[in-house]
């Protein structure tokens, strides 16, 4: 199982806690999935309102470790300071760094992102930053004090999966010893798995699960789905050949002419 900054998560899994029909059907989900990480976004209440106690009682009450995020930021002083407010209301030096650069596709800013992740790590935030695939903006955020990275599938709430499976590989050869964690566009269970058996220690996801006809059972179908991708990888599968070989020798058979 993942473990971040030192802290082990039970599960592979990282659910999202936006757009859910209900509040019971966001617990049944968190239930059925076993995800050990609950995502939230510090925007999506207002910490002193009703509502947003009502929310966060609910967060509390899933019994997971909770990763505040600063969606919705697009500069570097904007995300630092929605992560102070996180830290402050969740007690908790995570933070899942998020500065949005376009916004079409979601796409991360990556000056902003480096800028705001070495500031967060200097006041001791351990940061987790939602990056895309870039080789140089990874090895960046690793310089800027970023433990873990979470390179981006393909852009938030497409559905699309791992849209560069290269570049994926590419950056799990490159940082071994780094827990990286595949963040947005998983659409499918089939997704999930992809991203275990390249070697990915994680996914987070939120959409996909949210957003389906019956999210509780789509989230056992990821849970189940990293597990199996995990031991596939585990399992040191086959390497793919061009050419047919058959599974059962043809020497020693009888010849009949």
């Amino acid at each position: 199982m993942p473990t971040f900054y030192g802290s082990a998560i039970d599960s592979p899994l990282l659910l999202g806690t936006a757009q859910y029909p209900s509040p019971a059907v966001l617990a049944e989900s968190f239930r059925r999935s076993g995800a050990g990480v609950a995502t939230v976004s510090v925007r999506r209440e207002a910490g002193g309102s009703r509502a947003g106690e009502d929310f966060w009682r609910l967060i509390r009450g899933l019994g997971v470790r909770v990763l505040p995020n600063t969606a919705g930021c697009h500069s570097a002083k904007e995300a630092i300071t929605t992560a102070a407010m996180a830290r402050e209301l969740f007690d908790t030096p995570w933070v899942k760094l998020e500065v949005i650069g376009d916004t079409d596709t979601l796409q991360p800013d990556p000056f902003g992102l480096v800028e705001a992740a070495g500031e967060l790590s200097r006041q001791g935030f351990q940061v987790f930053p939602y990056t895309t695939e870039d080789l140089v903006l990874a090895d960046r955020l690793v310089a800027a004090g970023c433990e873990v990275l979470m390179p981006w599938g393909s852009p938030i709430g497409s559905g699309l999966g791992l849209a560069n499976e290269y570049a994926l590989r590419t950056l799990r050869a490159r940082f071994p010893e780094i827990p990286l964690v595949v963040d947005a566009g998983i659409g499918l269970p089939s997704h999930a798995l992809r991203a275990m058996e390249l070697g990915y220690d994680a996914v987070l996801l939120n959409t996909a699960v949210a957003r389906a006809g019956d999210p509780p059972a789509m989230a056992e179908a990821m849970a189940r789905a990293l597990e199996a991708g995990r031991l596939g990888r585990a399992a040191d599968p086959m390497e793919p050949r061009d050419m047919a070989a058959p599974s059962t020798p043809v020497i020693g058979q009888a010849f009949l002419p």
